[in-house]
């Protein structure tokens, strides 16, 4: 299975490629991986998000090709700094630039702000860029699975996890959620939106996160929208949920946030989730 043709996805990849070749002719591999082996070792981030508990991974964001600008985050890390007072156990930084405004400068900066784990959330195709995660301090990495054919999915993962990072491995169907176990996923993103179309369908993850296997980590992506959605994801089986628009447009974030953490919590839902 290749990467997606006509499509949005596609689309955004292409530039992604684009300007990783920028950097990789400003910055070499022996350099990212002599700034990685100065940095502290990367948190467990998978014990921390298989609590008992709903964890909250909330996102620095500042536009998306689906809805546009979404705030103008002028300073990222004290977003992720009122993100991480409210109670979020990870905090994902945007880091593509052309659609979505962020930069590895952003990771810089949220990672000299705060303690929990960060992902690095980006579109991810060469081993090169996980390096770069681990050079700028990321605990985690997302994969896309309509992104990548499946050797390079699997050799992600592989450098993901041999670098003592977790690959957070994004699907939006059961097929994709097949070739993510194959590929050692132990944590697994259900994206209620399709990359290749924008659409999202706010039933994916009841559809598709029941055949993901027991001892794999569940986050629902996308269209959360407050606490109430944060309770419904939870009682079909979410372990996390990942919360960007919601969160950036809040006058008040780390209030919107301790709100989305005390849902993941309530005792109620410890007898009803799968």
């Amino acid at each position: 299975m290749g990467e997606v043709g006509s499509s949005v996805l596609a689309s955004i990849v292409a530039g992604v490629r684009e300007d990783l070749a920028q950097r990789e002719a400003a910055v070499s591999m022996d350099a990212l991986k002599e700034r990685a082996s100065r940095l502290p070792g990367a948190i467990n981030a998978r014990e921390i998000l298989a609590r008992e508990e709903v964890a909250v991974i909330a996102e620095v964001k500042r536009s998306s090709p689906s809805k546009g600008a979404l705030a103008d985050i002028s300073d990222p890390a004290s977003l992720a700094a009122e993100y991480e007072a409210g109670g979020a156990s990870v905090i994902s930084v945007l880091t593509e630039q052309r659609r979505f405004g962020g930069s590895l400068a952003d990771l810089d900066s949220v990672r000299g702000r705060v303690d929990v784990p960060i992902l690095r959330k980006d579109f991810i195709v060469t081993p090169y860029q996980v390096w770069e995660a681990r050079a700028h301090g990321a605990d985690l990495v997302l994969l896309i699975v309509a992104a990548l054919e499946q050797p390079a999915l699997e050799s992600l993962v592989e450098r993901i996890h041999s670098l003592g990072m977790c690959a957070l491995v994004e699907v939006h169907d059961v097929t994709e959620v097949h070739r993510a176990v194959d590929a050692g996923a132990r944590m697994i993103g259900v994206n209620a939106r399709d990359l290749r179309t924008l659409e999202v369908d706010r039933h994916t993850f009841a559809r598709v996160a029941p055949t993901i296997p027991d001892g794999i980590v569940r986050v629902a992506e996308s269209g959360i929208r407050d606490s109430h959605d944060v309770v419904e994801y939870a009682r079909i089986g979410a372990d996390a949920v990942l919360v960007g628009e919601a969160l950036v447009k809040d006058a008040n974030p780390r209030h919107a946030v301790a709100e989305m953490v005390a849902a993941g919590a309530h005792p109620a839902l410890r007898s009803v989730r799968p």
